[in-house]
């Protein structure tokens, strides 16, 4: 017993430590991402765009326009992978089991979702601009060709996690819908998709936290802008991972000519950092959503 005591103490030590060392970067992130730009975040930063900003002078500008740009560029990448991730995943869990063939086309589906969750996002990027470029010519930088490289990536994410989900809907559901004369198809829609509906809503929240934060990708298909544009199909526009590389790029502003009470030399990199902390807010958000959404459906079911 006091060996099994000795060894049951090592391991906890080592299982301890291993945890404070995994999670010691994370608080080390949080904690530059807080202290550096927390002093950023104010009314006007978050309303505010870099129409008219030079320098370090004020006005100092904000994030909306990459505020509004993210979130309509990550709901098109949404409207392309959700649905052509959920009917793949019905696909396997429900159709390609039948015959052989289907089971060749689902090891075939599987192989290729295995090989794009390790594509780089930048070959995302040169896919997606490659793709528009055939068709529009080498000028094609607008929203939706970023949306087409977000939806790339997320893609896997959105059909491991929902065929997880509808692997784990007991097989007695169908067959008690198939055995009171309900066809496949209604099967799935009515009994399936609703049992699993939690756990697929899980899986987009975390796809989209899984793309959202993509720079790579953006810099190629979406380009830059420092005023809305909520066209998705014309013109460029501004995301809050292109807007933080762009501006902690441009180093300390010029503040030469400038007096030092009303010019901020360091105002690129406070910039940067603030619209990083809200990025991070915007990521951690979307895991507690996707955390308290089976269990707050749960409880609505009792």
């Amino acid at each position: 017993m006091s060996n099994r005591r000795v060894k049951n103490a090592i391991m906890g030590t080592l299982i301890t430590a291993s945890f404070l060392l995994v999670l010691l970067p994370l608080v080390s992130l949080l904690w530059t991402a807080v202290s550096s730009g927390a002093g950023m975040i104010s009314a006007d930063f978050l309303q505010q765009t870099m129409r008219g900003v030079v320098g370090g002078k004020p006005p100092f500008g904000g994030i909306y326009h990459a505020i509004i740009g993210t979130l309509l560029v990550t709901l098109g990448a949404c409207l392309i992978a959700v649905p052509v991730g959920i009917l793949t995943a019905i696909y396997l869990t429900e159709y390609a089991k039948h015959s052989a063939s289907d089971q060749r086309l689902a090891k075939l589906i599987n192989t290729f979702t295995d090989v794009m969750t390790g594509i780089p996002s930048i070959v995302a990027g040169l896919f997606a601009y490659a793709s528009f470029a055939m068709i529009f010519g080498p000028t094609a930088v607008f929203g939706f060709v970023g949306s087409l490289a977000l939806g790339v990536l997320m893609l896997p994410t959105v059909i491991r996690g929902s065929s997880d989900m509808l692997e784990l809907v007991p097989n007695e559901l169908r067959e008690a819908a198939l055995g009171l004369g309900v066809s496949k198809t209604r099967t799935i829609f009515s009994v399936v998709l609703p049992s699993a509906f939690s756990g697929i809503v899980t899986t987009v929240l975390l796809g989209i936290a899984r793309v959202i934060g993509e720079t790579a990708p953006l810099l190629v298909t979406v380009g830059s802008l420092s005023s809305v544009n909520t066209n998705l199909f014309s013109g460029r526009m501004e995301t809050l991972p292109v807007f933080i590389y762009s501006e902690y790029s441009q180093g300390l502003a010029n503040c030469v000519n400038a007096a030092a009470e009303v010019c901020r030399e360091t105002i690129h990199y406070d910039r940067a950092w603030g619209a990083a902390l809200v990025l991070i807010v915007v990521v951690l958000l979307l895991n507690v959503i996707s955390k308290m959404i089976p269990v707050l459906l749960k409880k609505k079911e009792r």
